[in-house]
């Protein structure tokens, strides 16, 4: 199940790793949101703190301008203030809006200590005395001055505005009206309550501005976080795929020597009980069977069904002993091309007889040290298989190449290719598709490859059929 698992998607987490990678990605965006809120947060109350401290310069330096400019030379000139005065009105008019010019000042209002309006900007509004609310009675009572946040649209509704409405936002000031120390006054009367409304909409928008870039940046930085923690997850399950692998493979080759060794005990046991008396039966049965084929004796089939048998049987004990006592490579100077030929060659019959068409692909020579027996055995074995599997009228292509310094040796055929879900047992020993034999025949041959250094792989090829590679170490 495991198995089944890595190898098919190796690339995929087990879950455990895959809940923590998106468990992470959460937690990651939500604290990022979470310091993003706090930071957007902290920088809207340090822009409002700066707009309370320009209202309170603008509202002292009116403060200082109506007291110099117009009070002490309206006392002065007339002996007393009264705003009902076009002179003093225009002049208080004057000196407010030269004072207030070009800091986004949307009105001023001045309220005396009945409360009523005694001067606005907005001159309709001038004489009534139903708009002092409680924050202008506070003034005159405390003798501080207060600050009022005028929103015309939400916090959530301002972030998903690309720009903000003029007067949006708007910041009410109210500010109590002294008479400056001057000689011959000992204190600070109040002389009216002062109140004027800014349009601070900008440095809101400012402030949104901000917190998109915060949000966004966090963001941005947590998804590469993740794509970094989610790759770094995926490699880590790769390596650990591939290493259950390896350690599959490893228990599948102790389990195929164990059986070897299991093998080679029972072969060595019955070896000297079994050959040599199959021998002396295979050589009589042979002699007895020639003798009644030359006299016409009616026991001729009888004796060469005995005979077929016998060889048949010595075979399969030699093919036993093959697998169970492996023979040791004699490296020596051998060419994989020549090699080649001699099968051909010596199965051209076969060929003719079943039609195959042979397309060979061989260069002039490859070179390999190795031993020629073992590897004619090997490559003969493998050839009589594509032949089996191949139809009448089919086609068989062997070729023989070099790649990236190895020998490279491939053989296809059009027969029906391998069983995809059992290619891995094909080369086990005892395995077999076909009604006669012992299914140690690939097993002997990826015995005597391996011990030549080379790499045997079973698959079908795009075009149908069964396809062989063998990849030796190039010497």
């Amino acid at each position: 199940m495991l198995r089944h698992l890595f190898r098919s998607d190796p690339a995929k987490p087990f879950p455990f790793v895959k809940f923590l990678s998106w468990s992470s990605l959460l937690i990651i965006l939500a604290s990022s949101l979470a310091l993003s809120a706090f930071i957007a947060n902290y920088a809207r109350e340090t822009i409002l703190n700066k707009n309370h401290e320009f209202a309170l310069l603008l509202a002292e330096n009116l403060n200082h301008q109506i007291y110099q400019r117009f009070t002490l030379p309206t006392v002065l000139g007339f002996g007393r203030i009264e705003l009902r005065q076009k002179a003093q009105y225009d002049r208080l008019e004057q000196v407010i809006r030269s004072t207030i010019h070009s800091f986004h000042v949307l009105e001023v209002r001045i309220y005396d200590h009945q409360g009523m309006v005694s001067y606005s900007t907005d001159q309709e509004l001038v004489g009534r005395d139903d708009l002092a609310d409680l924050s202008v009675r506070m003034a005159f009572d405390q003798g501080k001055h207060s600050f009022k946040l005028q929103k015309g649209i939400s916090n959530w509704q301002a972030m998903f505005r690309f720009s903000l409405e003029p007067d949006s936002i708007v910041l009410r000031t109210v500010y109590p009206l002294r008479a400056e120390r001057t000689p011959g006054i000992r204190d600070e009367p109040i002389m009216g309550i002062l109140v004027f409304t800014q349009d601070i909409t900008g440095d809101y928008e400012t402030v949104i501005h901000f917190q998109w870039m915060i949000i966004i940046g966090s963001f941005t930085f947590s998804l590469v976080l993740f794509f970094l923690l989610y790759m770094i997850i995926l490699r880590t399950d790769k390596m650990l795929a591939q290493r259950i692998w390896e350690k599959e493979r490893l228990e599948k080759e102790l389990h195929q020597n164990e059986k070897l060794a299991s093998i080679g005990r029972m072969v060595a046991s019955i070896a000297h009980e079994i050959r040599n008396p199959l021998g002396i039966i295979r050589s009589s049965s042979e002699i007895l069977y020639n003798r009644a084929k030359n006299e016409g004796s009616p026991n001729a089939r009888l004796l060469e069904a005995i005979f077929d048998e016998s060889k048949r049987l010595s075979q399969t004990v030699n093919d036993f002993l093959d697998y169970a006592r492996p023979k040791q490579p004699k490296l020596e100077k051998t060419d994989l091309v020549r090699i080649w030929e001699e099968i051909i060659s010596f199965l051209g019959s076969e060929i003719e007889k079943q039609n195959i068409e042979l397309h060979r692909v061989f260069p002039e020579k490859m070179p390999f040290m190795g031993d020629k027996d073992l590897l004619y055995r090997a490559f003969y074995n493998i050839f009589v298989n594509a032949l089996q599997a191949a139809p009448a009228g089919g086609s068989i292509r062997v070729e023989i190449r070099e790649e990236n310094k190895s020998a490279v040796v491939v053989v296809a055929d059009s027969g029906p290719g391998f069983e995809p879900s059992m290619i891995d047992r094909y080369l086990e020993p005892f395995y077999t598709t076909k009604d006669a034999g012992t299914g140690l025949g690939l097993a002997i041959v990826a015995g005597i490859l391996k011990n030549h250094g080379a790499e045997l792989r079973l698959s079908n090829a795009p075009e149908g059929g069964g396809l062989v590679k063998i990849r030796f170490n190039h010497e």
